[in-house]
């Protein structure tokens, strides 16, 4: 019987190898999985680690097999003292199944503990904001030099003088080359000695003198002033910069007629929203704004916990938008991305000021506006009927149809924020934007 061993190694002795073959096989199941369990939990856990159930078909692994052309094989033949022909032979180690009666060994279903990461990986792998599809937020990248020290090659003009002259002087002091000083002196006493009365003495330091000074012009050749070896360049690393940004409005009512089981909806859409953006565009900036009949810019937690409430006026919300566009995301400079929740309860004539809004400033500047609507359970029967529902819905309706960049849809149920969800920012050719 051959033995089979797998030496190679694994970082901190996990099988990373396998599990990634694992997870490719089984990556049809594992989306399932995660998706239900997010459809029937809070969305805010899917950013964390999850054992996802995996049924026995599912965890099969390749294995030898005898080749039945060769060697020995063995048959049971009529006549035995245990089997007749007929006979149904139980595989070895099956077992009666979950939940049937008896007294052999069965196995539950494998249970795999996917990380953040992985959670994260599978649960967005098929979404994508439009647009940034063709504006490529995440891949194209400008590079822009940077300063990142010194190097012993270059091209000439990034040779750094100072730092060459440096590697130079301490060369020739490492190599005792010989300063113009010395010589200078040596020839100043030899013209002092030339001009006094020739002797012998005087005739023989003359010699010994040129001798010396000879040694040192030559040591002097030999050692240049500035060597190959000293010269250094300034060194430029490509550093990465953003060559597209994008800023995400996240705009919820949290007014009076916004019960908890609304705001609760609201807040589990912006959860699942925002780890999406967090997880796909991580250069891709968010905004929140809360509003009743005033709008304010707030922090994530504020935000989501907050318990402000008061009356309900609409375009405050979409006023402080373009306050904020205005004062920090020119729209030359930005692709700015809007998602609005509310129960499309809005005061008498203001609905009609959103429109206008909507169609004169922000429609213009944004790439993609998304409305999602909670709406009690007992009205899903008018999901898509645009003539009914509130008055808000029936003014976003107006602008729907004018501006291919702007999307609405409905939640009723916890169950409809994903299925909403992918239809508002699945993955899709980006619509041409009207002009106005």
């Amino acid at each position: 019987m051959p033995i089979f061993i797998d030496r190679r190694l694994n970082p901190k002795d996990k099988s990373l190898g396998n599990r990634q073959r694992f997870l490719r096989r089984a990556r049809e199941e594992l989306k399932r999985s995660i998706r239900d369990q997010i459809r029937s939990g809070r969305i805010a856990d899917v950013d964390a680690e999850h054992t996802v159930p995996m049924p026995e078909r599912g965890t099969a692994e390749p294995s030898f097999n005898d080749d039945k052309a060769s060697g020995r094989r063995q048959h049971i033949l009529p006549g035995n003292k245990h089997f007749s022909p007929g006979d149904l032979i139980p595989k070895p180690g099956q077992g009666s199944g979950a939940g049937a009666p008896g007294n052999k060994v069965s196995e539950d279903d494998f249970r795999f503990v996917l990380s953040r990461e992985e959670v994260l990986e599978l649960f967005f792998e098929d979404l994508e904001l439009p647009d940034l599809v063709k504006l490529n937020l995440k891949e194209i990248l400008a590079f822009k030099p940077r300063r990142a020290g010194f190097a012993a090659t270059g091209s000439p003009t990034n040779v750094n003088v100072g730092r060459t002259m440096r590697n130079s002087h301490g060369r020739r002091i490492a190599l005792r080359r010989p300063k113009q000083a010395e010589l200078d002196a040596i020839l100043q006493e030899i013209a002092t000695l030339e001009s006094a009365p020739a002797g012998a003495a005087t005739r023989q330091r003359i010699a010994g003198l040129r001798e010396e000074l000879d040694r040192l012009e030559r040591r002097r050749r030999r050692i240049a002033f500035v060597d190959p070896v000293d010269i250094r360049f300034n060194r430029f690393d490509a550093r990465p910069i953003p060559n597209a940004k994008a800023v995400m409005f996240c705009l919820m009512d949290v007014s009076g007629s916004m019960g908890e089981r609304e705001k609760d909806l609201a807040k589990r859409f912006f959860v699942l929203l925002h780890l999406f953006l967090k997880r796909r565009y991580e250069r891709t900036e968010i905004v929140f704004i809360r509003h009743t009949h005033e709008a304010h810019e707030v922090d994530e937690d504020t935000f989501f916990y907050n318990t402000q409430s008061g009356g309900t006026i609409v375009s405050t919300a979409l006023d402080e938008m373009h306050r904020i566009i205005e004062q920090r995301y020119p729209a030359n400079e930005w692709n700015i991305y809007a998602a609005q929740a509310s129960d499309g309860d809005n005061f008498a004539t203001d609905s009609e000021r959103c429109i206008e809004f909507l169609d004169r400033r922000l429609m213009r500047l944004c790439q993609y506006f998304a409305y999602v609507e909670i709406i009690d359970e007992r009205e899903t029967h008018i999901f898509g009927a645009t003539e009914n529902g509130t008055s808000l819905w029936r003014a976003y309706s107006r602008v729907e149809l004018k501006w291919p960049n702007f999307q609405m849809s409905r939640i009723a149920t916890p169950a409809d924020i994903y299925p909403v969800f992918r239809r508002l920012f699945a993955r899709q050719p980006a619509p041409a934007r009207k002009s106005a």
